[in-house]
This record gives C-alpha cells, structure tokens and sequence, in this order.
C-alpha cells in the first residue's frame, strides 16, 4: 500500500462539479491499494497515517502527532500511485483490482476513525476533483514495503 500524506490548511474532492467533502487543518491522504495487499497492509499504513508527528510543536519542530494537532484526514483512493512509468504510456496491473481494494481503502478509514479522526473521503471510482492549501509544504510518501 503507498500513501502520498500532504499537511494542509485545508481540502476538498468534489464529484461531478459539487463538493463532497472538504477539511480544515490536517492530512489530505492520497491511497493506492497493491494487487497483493492484504489487511496488514492496511492495519500498518493506518497506524503510520494517525501517529506521524509532522505538526509543529510550541517550539515550530515537527513533533506532534495529528491526533493531538487537532488534524482532519481527507482519504482519497489513488490506483495511479501503483503506475508502471517504463514505458510513455503508465500502466496499472500491479494496482488491486476494486474487489480487493475496496474493502482495504474501507479498511484504512475505519481504522482512522476508530483513533478518533474526523475522517472525509471522496468516492472510490469517481472521476474526482481534489484541491488543497499546503502546509509547509510538507508531504511525505509511505510505502508499507518500507515500514
């Protein structure tokens, strides 16, 4: 599993030109599901996602979790992080199939939530629209072949 976490002062996905869901302070998740991912993986980026101290502390060092900055979390599922770039035309047979990621994109929210985040999402298959105002900017990438 692989997610692209960028610190925001705000986000919004919108679908079909209306706005489905937006955040202030937070983390505007980017999720991409592997073909052979499992609920580990899911389980292990969660508890990465919900416990990465990347907000400032009294001091402006990156030392508090989002828990404890008050942070939203805006999950959008993204199979083009799973892109084969070795040719000019990216192709997407290592991203899950939607039977197998759906219920660990699913699987990731309510693993969040469960930690006591406001948790937004944007609609698994829809041609979406997403918008954010960087903080920082800070954006980090996780792999769970990393963690």
């Amino acid at each position: 599993m692989r997610a692209v976490l960028t610190r925001v002062d705000s986000a919004s996905v919108a679908i079909g030109g209306e706005i489905k869901s937006k955040i202030g302070k937070g983390f505007l998740v980017l999720l991409g599901v592997h073909a052979e991912d499992t609920e580990a993986e899911a389980m292990k980026i969660a508890d990465k996602i919900c416990g990465l101290r990347v907000f400032e502390d009294a001091d402006g060092k990156m030392n508090v979790n989002p828990l404890d900055a008050g942070a939203e979390l805006l999950i959008i599922s993204q199979f083009t992080l799973f892109a084969d770039c070795k040719s000019r035309r990216p192709g997407f047979s290592k991203a899950a199939r939607p039977d197998t990621a759906i219920p660990l994109y699913e699987l990731v929210i309510k693993q969040c939530r469960e930690r006591g985040f406001e948790v937004s999402t944007g609609e698994f298959g829809a041609e979406m629209k997403v918008e954010s105002i960087n903080d920082g900017p800070v954006t980090i990438i996780l792999d769970t072949k990393e963690l």
